[in-house]
């Protein structure tokens, strides 16, 4: 008796293992954009001049699991420094979202911008660089 409630629990596991796998959100593309045209980026940027103040863009594309509706956060980070974080609405199985950041003049240095679920799970990291 011991041996089938090990056994039906260790069943139980696995399939709470297999459904929480599918419900992971899984990126497909995050660049940083200079601009937002008609919902897609119009760009992708890894470098640029801190000579002006500037908009940009992390784009976010994603494939969720059928019927999921949640968040996604954009942390915004220069050095280790957290600069901005946004929660971003996830509604749909395929789905696109962006956040927006003004980058002042002469915020030289190495950005990047992480995507965490809402359980803070990291999913995708994007890097770009201010000369």
């Amino acid at each position: 008796m011991k041996r089938f409630l090990l056994v039906c629990i260790f069943c139980l596991f696995g399939a709470f293992s297999a459904l929480a796998e599918s419900e992971s959100l899984t990126i497909t593309e995050l660049i940083i954009t200079s601009k937002i045209v008609k919902g897609n980026p119009v760009d992708s940027i890894k470098r640029l001049s801190s000579g002006s103040d500037k908009n940009l863009y992390c784009f976010t594309r994603l494939v969720a699991p059928e019927g999921f509706e949640g968040n996604i956060k954009h942390l915004w980070y220069k050095g280790e420094e957290k600069i901005a974080e946004s929660t971003l609405p996830v509604k749909g199985q395929k789905w696109r979202t962006y956040s927006k950041k003004r980058i002042l003049k002469g915020s030289a240095g190495e950005w990047r911008v992480e995507v965490v679920d809402e359980n803070g799970k990291l999913l995708k990291t994007v890097k770009f660089r201010m000369n």
